[in-house]
């Protein structure tokens, strides 16, 4: 007998989750609060930007095995993949966890299997899951099993990242573990881990943790290098040729969905011993304000007092269009401070999500000073000064991403600014 999954959450985790199992054999039943997104998907359209997503819901959808709703339906497995941000104060806000748990509780049945994929902080199944999960009447870990299988995968690369990447399985006893297990290998040809609920929850958390430091000891080396004249990805390129090197890059802030909020589970669970990560969090959460100062630096150095700069990139990371924590509204917010005109521009946000963003990239550099990149999306890393430059009032490019070809606007009579090198390419 073919099992029916009711997955809860149709985001950028979800979505791509119940399509995956819909390809492969399963009745899936997709549920989010979201009416818009769910009538989209009725009618085989996206709300999400994901590589091969879009064939793979139109296949779903046709082969009768994928349907979509905003209430749950009886299943024999559930899967919980909504969002878990944090609250102004950098606390977990596990309400829609809970809230999807709670939906779920009229349709669970005897012997079925609930699955947590959401990054939550260590102690959430037992604490927040399980209590709600006991409404249902049944025994936990004989007749209704649970358990914790963290996302692993990039926006961009979601699909493939799926299939090979190995998977972290952590049930509340062996059971639950052992029917995890069996229905991930369903499409997963990477490795299944086993382990508790609790360690599965903090291996998540650790690995966006460890990026997250290591991308802040990188911006405090960019930091370091433009003071004494230093080019800090090249200096971090050689570095990582030593075979037990491995540094991340720097940038104008960290975004997401993950790295940028998951090290806060970790410091509210011991704020006293989470010494690192915290000044981590907020080294990286200064560099927004560190682009800004810096942009704004450039025109006070050609003596620009009523400056324009046309901010390319809003989404957190290239080539995908999630705003979630991205620095780049931090950075517009810090230029409103200090005083610094601007528009926004981004190939991948088709929808205008803030106050000065245009869907014109002629209209975004209309007699600007400043063309200030923030995402590496291919589209600026092949951006030809050509196209721009007679927009342009004053001629200088800040890249924070290092992704521009630095000759070519070089040899256009651009200021070329590289964030992490205190020399200014010119002519």
């Amino acid at each position: 007998m073919t099992k029916k999954l009711c997955v809860v959450g149709l985001g950028y985790i979800g979505l791509p989750t119940a399509v995956m199992f819909a390809n492969h054999g399963l009745y899936v039943h997709g549920v989010d609060v979201n009416e818009k997104a769910v009538e989209l998907i009725k009618n085989k359209q996206l709300h999400i930007e994901e590589n091969g997503l879009q064939e793979r819901l139109e296949s779903a959808v046709d082969n009768g095995h994928f349907t979509v709703g905003t209430t749950a339906e009886e299943a024999d497995i559930f899967i919980i993949a909504v969002p878990s941000p944090i609250n102004e104060d950098k606390t977990a806000n596990l309400n829609y966890v809970r809230e999807a748990t709670k939906s779920i509780v009229p349709y669970v049945r005897k012997g079925n299997l609930v699955i947590l994929e959401s990054t939550v902080p260590p102690r959430t199944v037992e604490d927040v899951m399980l209590p709600v999960l006991r409404e249902t009447g049944l025994e936990l870990g004989s007749e209704l099993f649970v358990s914790h299988s963290p996302e692993r995968v990039i926006p961009g690369k979601v699909f493939e990242e799926l299939v090979n990447n190995d998977r972290i399985v952590g049930g509340i006893n062996e059971e639950s573990s052992r029917l995890t297990v069996e229905l991930y290998k369903t499409f997963v040809k990477g490795n299944i881990h086993v382990t508790d609920a609790t360690t599965a929850e903090m291996v998540k958390v650790i690995e966006n943790t460890y990026r997250d430091v290591n991308i802040a000891f990188a911006n405090e080396l960019a930091k370091i290098s433009e003071k004494i004249g230093v080019n800090a990805w090249e200096a971090i390129k050689l570095a990582n040729y030593h075979p037990r090197v491995n540094i991340h890059l720097p940038g104008p802030g960290v975004g997401g969905h993950c790295i940028a909020v998951d090290p806060w589970f970790l410091t509210e669970l011991q704020p006293e011993l989470a010494k690192i990560i915290s000044l981590s969090r907020h080294t990286n959460d200064s560099m927004p304000e560190y682009t800004a100062l810096k942009t704004k630096s450039l025109l006070d150095e050609k003596g620009i007092q009523h400056g324009r700069v046309a901010v390319l990139g809003l989404a957190f990371k290239g080539n995908i269009d999630d705003m979630r924590e991205s620095p780049s509204t931090d950075v517009l917010h810090h230029l409103e401070k200090l005083g610094v005109d601007y528009t926004a521009f981004d190939p991948h946000i088709k929808e205008n999500k803030i106050e000065r963003q245009t869907q014109s990239l002629d209209e975004a550099v209309a007699h600007v000073d400043v063309i200030l990149i923030l995402t590496d999306h291919n589209e600026f890393k092949e951006l030809l000064p050509s196209s721009v430059e007679n927009h342009m009032r004053t001629k200088i490019i800040f890249d924070t991403k290092n992704c521009i070809q630095r000759d070519q606007w070089k040899a256009a009579g651009f200021d070329v600014v590289l964030l992490g090198d205190s020399k200014v390419s010119t002519l």
